[in-house]
């Protein structure tokens, strides 16, 4: 055997080590991690949902963002203030956490919206606030644009609205290139996102540190898993171009809505929120001082307030 031929079967070999490796992770990682609220299955798709509080109160529903799932919502609290005086259904998206996200389609924030108005019909979800967080809030928004299923409001809590130059969403795309992506998600992926979750998390949080609670309680060994990393790769290469399909159709959305901003933010940078105010006539800006991405730990008292009161108008 030559050398080339040699080398060749030591990668081979490796890689294949490898998935095995990421397969066993992901196996357990969700035995050490398992579901923590009820399935439905709608339009072919099985969602991981939770639903807490009175079934008969307001109904207040939760979209977490890129990379992320329930969990987000559930360690920093906001669920459980929610609940007091609301219905709270809180989904994982699709591809994160426990729901499904087949490969059939194109997820974009409108796909999820047509998505999750058919499981809030099925689930006996009418007229709701819906707060989104980050990615989350495009699909909030693409709610918000339709004309078929109404909502009391929206709360959109460190969203990116417009598109820019970001080149680390495209540096964050590349599991999701169909054959290299998959060989890359299976392989080396997992690893180098393991790498780089300190640095990220931290980032997320800044300027302030990341809680305890969420350090002893985010199942971060879900986001690792090569489903996963497809689809949070997915949604960083569709990030910019959702910015840029509803930028010009923001003027359209009716209802009241409270927009969400840390002013530390280095993920999405404050302007966004601004921008975003100036062209809403039913809005109101809430810039938090010293607050980083992850708002919902920096006042999630506010963030509920705002939920309890947001199909209250806004003057213009």
């Amino acid at each position: 055997m030559s050398t080339a031929e040699t080398v060749s079967v030591i990668v081979v070999g490796a890689l294949i080590l490898l998935a095995i490796g990421n397969i066993v992770f992901s196996v357990l990682a969700e035995r050490n991690n398992p579901p923590i609220g009820s399935f439905t299955e709608c339009d072919g798709v099985r969602l991981h949902y939770l639903d807490r509080g009175d079934p008969a109160a307001p109904c207040v529903v939760l979209f977490h963002g890129n990379g992320s799932m329930i969990q987000d919502f559930t360690i920093s609290g906001l669920v459980d203030l929610l609940a007091r005086r609301n219905r709270v259904l809180c989904f994982d998206r699709p591809g994160f956490g426990y729901s499904q996200r087949p490969r059939s389609r194109i997820w974009t924030a409108t796909a999820q919206a047509d998505l999750f108005v058919k499981a809030l019909n099925q689930l006996g979800a009418r007229n709701p606030v819906v707060l989104g967080h980050s990615w989350g809030a495009l699909v909030a928004i693409a709610i918000g644009l339709r004309n078929d299923y109404p909502i009391r409001g929206l709360v959109l809590a460190s969203g990116y609205y417009f598109p820019t130059w970001r080149w680390d969403v495209w540096m964050m795309s590349g599991p999701a290139i169909p054959v290299l992506g998959d060989l890359v998600r299976y392989t080396v992926a997992p690893i180098i996102s393991w790498a780089i979750l300190p640095t990220l998390f931290r980032k997320l949080f800044a300027p302030r540190s990341v809680p305890r609670n969420f350090k002893n309680g985010f199942p971060a060994s879900l986001t690792l898993r090569p489903k996963q990393l497809r689809a949070a790769a997915e949604e960083s290469a569709l990030l910019v171009p959702a910015a840029a399909h509803f930028q010009s159709r923001y003027p359209s959305i009716r209802c009241p809505v409270r927009i969400f901003h840390g002013t530390g933010d280095q993920v999405s940078e404050p302007e966004q929120a601004r921008r975003l105010h100036q062209m809403l006539s039913r809005s109101d800006l809430h810039l938090l001082q010293d607050a980083g991405h992850m708002v919902m730990y920096a006042d999630g008292a506010a963030i509920a307030l705002a939920a309890d009161t947001a199909g209250v108008a806004i003057a213009s």
